[in-house]
């Protein structure tokens, strides 16, 4: 018992200095994990019949939202690794979009996860610009943020409560959202 106590107080102290000798990157793959994990959430709430929803003319429709954060993040992710990588996002059925979201984050993943505070100045390219790979990277979790709020008033608008906006732990005295 006392040995899998100190297992367990040396794994959190090496994750703690771990993050504190990765300030940087440690804050940055936090956001991409919290957002990545709202637009999965937020593609698998829509019901299929509202895939096709468009809020206006000029807009995108749910499911082309869906596959265009899938293509620009792969695209993003492939730039911080030195690698080009287009995804086909023609396709924009719940099942279609949702996968190809999920391939996009089963490729950025390790991505985020290779980055440290070291090489994350080291340079990259961005839409034809050199960029530092943290650039690349925290762009992606920018678009990523924009998206994920315009997915979220599409799912407002079909009156579904957002990932985000869901009541978590302990509701008794939280108000309505």
């Amino acid at each position: 018992m006392k040995l899998t106590t100190a297992l367990l107080v040396l794994i959190g102290g090496a994750s703690a200095l771990y993050a504190q000798s990765n300030p940087l990157t440690t804050e940055l793959k936090a956001n991409y994990n919290s957002v990545k994990n709202n637009l999965l959430k937020a593609a698998e709430k829509m019901p299929e019949a509202d895939y096709s929803f468009m809020p206006g003319p000029g807009s995108r429709t749910f499911g082309e939202a869906v596959t265009h954060v899938a293509t620009i993040q792969m695209m993003l992710c492939a730039s911080a690794k030195g690698e080009t990588k287009q995804a086909d996002g023609s396709k924009t059925s719940k099942a279609d979009a949702v996968a190809l979201l999920k391939e996009s984050i089963d490729y950025c993943d390790p991505v985020y996860d290779g980055l440290t505070d070291a090489n994350a100045m080291e340079m990259g390219k961005m839409f034809g610009r050199d960029r530092t790979k943290f650039g690349i990277l925290d762009f992606n979790v920018m678009h990523d943020n924009e998206m994920y709020g315009t997915m979220a008033v599409y799912l407002r608008a079909k009156g579904i409560v957002p990932p985000s906006s869901e009541p978590r732990g302990n509701t008794k005295n939280m108000k309505k959202k």
